[in-house]
């Protein structure tokens, strides 16, 4: 079998996705499933919550609309492949070209005009965030800066139904007014 079947029961390809069959729907409910730090942590704490907070980082910050959505989706790929450790991903080319083919189908459905300056910010984000959650949930720093926040990220338990419903109606806003 070369597909994996998604949330809403669709064939998907993940070596060869096609855009028509990228659903947001599945993208959010997997992502509120996915657990981050490969559930290391001291609670679950899901990819869908922290893309939430990168997005909530972006708006904070000032940023387009553009990058927000881009911060909401950047690990969308994940919803069809997995959440894969940093130390674990770096040594995995053929992942991570697989990866990057998707994430760049996923941006292009909804964020195709994201400029390479634009995905710096989103990336940016990404690591800050990142950076407290350590500290918040490891009670470790893993990096030698201190990324500056102006948001109050989550961190707590928050119920996988309630992330993929803020989720869709963040998406959705953001849609509505691009």
């Amino acid at each position: 079998m070369s597909y994996i079947l998604t949330y809403q029961k669709k064939e998907f390809y993940p070596l060869d996705p096609r855009s028509k069959d990228i659903d947001i729907i599945d993208i959010a409910h997997a992502l509120s499933l996915l657990c981050r730090a490969n559930g290391h942590f001291k609670h679950f704490y899901s990819v869908g919550l922290h893309s939430l907070n990168c997005a909530y980082e972006a708006l904070a910050r000032g940023y387009s609309e553009n990058v927000v959505l881009g911060c909401l989706l950047h690990d969308g790929s994940e919803a069809y492949l997995a959440d894969i450790t940093r130390p674990v991903k770096k040594h995995l080319q053929k992942y991570l070209e697989i990866e990057k083919v998707l994430q760049a189908k996923i941006f292009e459905k909804w964020v195709p005009s994201l400029s390479d300056e634009e995905k710096k910010l989103v990336f940016e984000i990404d690591d800050a965030i990142l950076y407290y959650e350590f500290i918040e949930l490891f009670g470790e720093k893993i990096f030698d800066y201190v990324p500056t926040l102006n948001s109050k990220p989550r961190f707590e338990y928050i119920e996988f139904s309630e992330v993929e419903n803020e989720f869709l109606s963040l998406f959705n806003q953001l849609i509505a007014e691009s």
